[in-house]
C-alpha cells in the first residue's frame, strides 16, 4: 500500500521512434506508459471532427469515422446535454465568419432529452467534434463522448456550459468560495470549468495561467473546422509526460529524470504552469549508460512482464490474459515461516496481493480479473484479505470495483478498461538454437570450436579467450582426443600456435560458447 511519505520517481526514456515512461515509487517500477514520437495513434483525450458513418437505433448509437481503420463508438447518453450548441458551432463556422463572436453568440441549449432517439439528433453523413474516452482494444474501434472537456493539473474546462463545479474532497467552505469566485471572474462567455482537488491552496496567478492555456488550446482548434470540413485531428492531450504528471504530481514526487533535451524544456515549461515550486525536480540525464538501466528500470520489466511474475521467498504469480478476462493464479512456492499453515497461506496471500495491486496498474489490465488465492480456511482471514486489497487499490486512477473471496478463494475485480493491457515480450531467442529449437550433436561441438578457433587465427588473431559453460569447460581442458592423450585445449594451442584461455560461465547453457579477441570483442 502507498505509503504517505512515499517518494515518486519518473524515468523518461526517448528514443528516436519511442517515449517510455517509467513511474517509480521508492525505486520500485509502479507504471509503464509509452507513446510513439512518429505518427499518431487514436489516444485517450484526443478531439476530432469525424463524420456519422451509419446509424443503429436498435443500440439508439452510431458509429463515427475519425480515420481509424476502426469505426468509432458513440451512444446517444455520450452526446452530452449541449450537443445542440457544439454543432451549431460546427455547422456555422467558416473562414469568413468572426469565430470568437460566433461562439460567444451562439445559446446553450436546449438541453437533449434524456430519453431521446439518436435518429433524431444525427444522420448519416452529419460532422461532429468527439472526444475519446476509450482506446481501440482488439477488434473494436475507440468509445467516443461529444462533451469536449479539456483537462488541467487543477481546472477541467468544459466549453459551451455554465457551470462551475467544485471538487468534494476539497472541505473548507471559505477555500470552495475563494476558487469559484476566482475562476467565475476569470470564465469568458459560454465556458463551465471543474475545479480539481490539486487547486486548494493555489494562489490566482497559477488558476488564471492555466486556464489561459486551456482556453488557447480549445480556441486553436476553431480555425482548422472553419477551413475544412473534413475528418481530421483537432488536438490532442498533452504528451503522455505531461498528462501523468498532470494527473500524479504532488509533494511526494522528488525527482523527474528525461533524457532528452527538447522532452526536458517541455516538462520544465509544463511544471512552471501548473506547480512552479517544483519546478526544480526535472533534471536532464546525461549519463553514458541507458537511462533505464542506471535507473533499473530495464531489470524490474524484465522480471515483472513475464507469465510468471516471482515475489518474496519463493512465491509467484502465474498470470494470463484473454479476450474475456485476466486470470491470476497465486502459488506459495517453498515459503514457510511458521508451523502454521493456515497463518502461512494468510501471508502468502496478502504479499500476493501487493503484487497484483502493483500488476494492475503496470500492465493497466481491465475489464474483468479473477484471482484464485491459495484456499483459506478462516472467513476473519478471507475478510481482511479483502479489506486489504481494498485498502492497496485505493491510489489506483483506474475505476474498479474488488468483490469479496468466494468460498472457493476466488476473488473478482472489475477494472475500468480505456487501453489495451500493456504487454511486453521478456524472453530472448536461445543462444545455441538460436531460435529453432534444436542443437548441433553434441558429438561434433569441439569440431565447431576447432573450426571457428582456425578461422580466427588465419585472419591474424593468436590471443583468444573461449567463454563456455563449466561442464563444456571440463571436456575441454581435461577430455582426451582420439588420436593422443592429450587435452582438446592442448592439441588446439600446438597446432594453431596461438594462446586459448577458456573462461567458464556458470550462466551459460551445457553447449552454449562464445569467442573474444585480446581486446574482449566477440569474435
Amino acid at each position: 500500500m502507498e505509503s504517505e511519505r512515499s517518494e515518486k520517481d519518473l524515468i523518461v526514456d526517448v528514443t528516436s521512434t519511442d517515449v517510455h515512461i517509467a513511474l517509480m515509487e521508492n525505486h520500485r517500477l509502479i507504471e509503464l506508459n509509452k507513446e510513439s514520437s512518429k505518427g499518431h495513434s487514436f489516444s485517450v483525450g484526443d478531439v476530432y471532427l469525424g463524420r456519422v458513418k451509419k446509424l443503429l437505433p436498435a443500440l439508439n448509437a452510431a458509429f463515427v469515422d475519425i480515420g481509424d481503420k476502426k469505426e468509432a463508438f458513440i451512444h446517444y447518453l455520450d452526446l452530452g446535454f449541449y450537443f445542440t450548441s457544439f454543432d451549431e458551432f460546427v455547422r456555422r463556422s467558416n473562414p469568413n465568419t468572426d469565430l470568437e463572436q460566433l461562439y460567444s453568440s451562439i445559446k446553450i441549449g436546449p438541453i437533449l432529452e434524456k430519453e431521446g432517439r439518436i435518429e433524431n439528433v444525427l444522420k448519416q453523413g452529419q460532422m461532429l467534434m468527439v472526444q475519446i474516452v476509450k482506446e481501440p482494444i482488439s477488434t473494436k474501434g475507440s468509445r467516443l463522448t461529444a462533451e469536449i472537456s479539456l483537462a488541467g493539473r487543477n481546472i477541467v474546462l468544459i466549453p459551451f456550459a455554465e457551470k462551475v463545479s467544485i471538487s468534494q474532497k476539497i472541505s473548507s467552505k471559505e477555500e470552495k468560495r475563494r476558487l469559484e469566485t476566482l475562476v467565475r471572474s476569470i470564465l469568458p462567455k459560454n465556458y463551465g470549468a471543474i475545479i480539481r482537488t490539486a487547486a486548494e491552496g493555489k494562489n490566482a496567478a497559477v488558476l488564471v495561467a492555466e486556464l489561459k492555456s486551456l482556453i488557447q488550446k480549445w480556441e486553436g482548434s476553431w480555425q482548422k473546422v472553419a477551413k475544412s470540413k473534413n475528418i481530421q485531428l483537432l488536438f490532442t492531450e498533452y504528451s503522455k509526460t505531461t498528462t501523468i504528471l498532470r494527473d500524479l504530481l504532488n509533494d511526494s514526487f522528488s525527482n523527474i529524470h528525461i533524457n532528452d533535451e527538447n522532452v526536458f524544456e517541455e516538462t520544465k515549461k509544463y511544471i512552471s504552469l501548473i506547480s512552479p515550486d517544483q519546478e526544480k525536480i526535472v533534471k536532464l540525464y546525461d549519463g553514458k549508460e541507458k537511462i533505464f538501466d542506471h535507473f533499473e528500470v530495464t531489470r524490474q520489466i524484465k522480471s515483472s512482464f513475464g507469465k510468471v511474475v516471482p515475489m518474496k521467498q519463493g512465491a509467484y504469480l502465474v498470470i494470463e490474459s484473454t479476450e474475456a478476462l485476466n486470470v491470476i493464479d497465486v502459488n506459495s512456492g517453498i515459503r514457510a515461516k511458521t508451523s502454521d499453515q493456515e497463518e502461512n497461506t494468510f501471508e502468502v496471500n496478502k504479499i500476493a496481493a501487493e503484487e497484483i495491486a502493483r500488476q494492475l496498474r503496470l500492465r493497466d489490465m481491465g475489464g474483468i480479473i479473477i484471482v484464485d488465492f491459495i484456499d483459506m480456511e478462516s472467513g476473519e482471514h478471507r475478510n481482511e484479505l479483502h479489506k486489504y486489497m481494498q485498502e492497496l487499490m485505493e491510489n489506483d486512477r483506474a475505476k474498479h470495483n474488488v468483490l469479496p473471496l468466494t468460498k472457493f478463494g476466488l476473488m473478482q475485480i472489475t477494472r475500468q478498461r480505456i487501453r489495451p493491457v500493456t504487454e511486453i515480450n521478456t524472453s530472448e531467442v536461445c543462444p545455441v538454437c538460436h531460435g529453432t529449437g534444436k542443437i548441433a550433436s553434441s558429438v561434433i561441438i569441439d569440431e565447431q570450436i576447432e573450426r571457428n578457433i582456425a578461422y580466427q587465427v588465419e585472419h591474424g588473431k593468436t590471443a583468444l579467450t573461449l567463454k563456455v559453460s563449466p561442464i563444456l569447460g571440463a571436456y575441454l581442458k581435461r577430455g582426451q582426443t582420439m588420436l593422443s592423450d592429450k587435452s582438446f585445449l592442448g592439441k588446439w594451442k600446438k597446432k594453431y600456435r596461438c594462446r586459448i584461455n577458456i573462461e567458464e560461465v556458470t550462466d551459460f547453457s551445457v553447449l552454449q560458447n562464445e569467442l573474444f579477441d585480446e581486446k574482449g570483442e566477440r569474435l
